[in-house]
């Protein structure tokens, strides 16, 4: 039912600055953290997460209670009616899932994972689209297919006789998929409408954050509108209930329904606007700006010795090298801060170094979420800076990125 936080948007870019701290290892698709693999079409994990069962719980209790009103010679039966119910909804819900996951794969985006969950599914897409007319097809594809489904149901309902078991099934997942649909195209984030929404703004002006915030904010517009709409219009009777009919249970139900749609769809509008303004913010974190200047030494070298020449030379950090002037290895700064001042002359540096590797190198050019990426795949304390010509330039923390991350994340325009 969703791409990006509860209903409807890309998840994207999950692979960034949300997942993990910059340098530290993010969450894999095998994390336990994911719920219930259940298979990998197309490549991409699919899980359940433990709200389904929640929820699966509660539209067996609410559909299991309808069907006693239309077929009521079923008794007990009815509720494994309605747990079938709702295991072919989310099944629905999957494949609207898997739209926005071909449509993604189809232009080059990575998917990290599939989640059906509390209210719908999300497909975690890692990379933003490149133009707003992929932008455009990736949020449309999802409603578009539940769409068909609900055409598919519908046209299926003529073989079977009305009033039977199937005849209810096929009924209830053809409305369930034109509400998911119709749901999903309100024009405002995090709903696939408001993906559609920004990908028209973004063509009209030539700016997607222009698009973002406009789309954003319609949500959260959305979201009050839901809080305050949904409740009044079953209470009123406008959904097809009578108020006779409706009691204090119902109406409690109703209000609570409507406070939690209202929160995603609100909290979703709000993550989307930070991080879409936090994303104008990635490129400052450059890792030139942030290398800290570094000196060479041996590896026979004491550290006091070590000290003494960085201080000298205004440096930070320290880089191991061979008799050629060759990088082999960083020394790490938690390491140095734990020797006491009277051992550092009788420690050698190699002692407090990690071994060089391909991935600990970094281009001084790289910036923004290239930068981020690059520390995540090869997670370590410190990186080797080079120029393009390889020679040193000096050794970024990942301490430094990470403040410089959340400097980024404090800004009042990032909220």
């Amino acid at each position: 039912m969703k791409k990006d936080d509860e209903s409807g948007e890309s998840k994207r870019p999950r692979s960034g600055p949300e997942d993990a701290p910059p340098g530290g290892k993010r969450k894999r698709p095998e994390d336990p953290g994911g719920g219930i693999l259940m298979g990998r079409p197309f490549g991409v994990p699919v899980y359940v997460a433990p709200s389904w069962f929640l929820v699966a719980a509660l539209i067996t209790w609410v559909f299991g209670g309808q069907l006693d009103r239309v077929l009521p010679h079923l008794g007990g039966v009815r509720y494994l009616v309605a747990l079938f119910f709702a295991v072919a909804f989310y099944a629905s819900v999957l494949v609207h899932e898997l739209a926005h996951t071909v449509v993604a794969l189809r232009y080059k985006l990575p998917v990290r994972r599939i989640q059906l969950q509390f209210f719908g599914g999300v497909s975690e897409i890692e990379k933003e689209s490149e133009t707003p007319g992929r932008e455009f097809m990736l949020a449309f594809v999802g409603p578009l297919l539940s769409l068909v489904l609900a055409g598919f149901f519908y046209l299926t309902m003529a073989a079977v006789e009305p009033g039977t078991v199937p005849g209810v099934l096929l009924a209830g997942l053809m409305i369930s998929n034109l509400i998911v649909a119709a749901f999903n195209l309100l024009p405002g984030l995090p709903l696939d409408g408001g993906r559609m929404l920004r990908a028209v703004v973004w063509k009209i002006t030539g700016k997607p954050m222009a698009g973002t915030v406009a789309a954003a904010w319609v949500g959260r517009a959305l979201a009050i509108a839901v809080l305050i709409g949904l409740p009044l219009l079953t209470h009123t009777g406008a959904l097809g209930n009578s108020t006779k009919d409706i009691g204090g249970v119902e109406t409690v139900t109703d209000a609570l329904l409507a406070a939690i749609l209202a929160a995603i769809i609100w909290t979703g509008a709000g993550n989307s606007l930070r991080m879409a303004r936090l994303r104008e913010h990635l490129p400052d974190l450059r890792a030139r700006a942030l290398t800290r200047r570094a000196v060479p030494v041996e590896s026979a070298t004491p550290l006091s010795e070590a000290l003494r020449r960085a201080n000298e030379a205004g440096a930070r950090a320290l880089v191991v090298v061979d008799g050629q002037g060759e990088p082999t290895a960083l020394v790490r700064e938690a390491a140095i801060v734990g020797v006491p001042t009277h051992r550092r002359p009788w420690v050698a540096v190699s002692g407090l170094a990690n071994d060089l590797t391909d991935g600990m190198k970094v281009p001084a050019e790289l910036a923004g979420e290239a930068l981020l990426d690059r520390l995540r795949a090869n997670p370590a304390t410190e990186y080797l800076v080079v120029e393009e010509s390889g020679e040193i330039y000096g050794v970024l923390s990942t301490a430094d990125v990470e403040r410089a991350f959340v400097a980024a994340m404090a800004r009042p325009d990032a909220k």
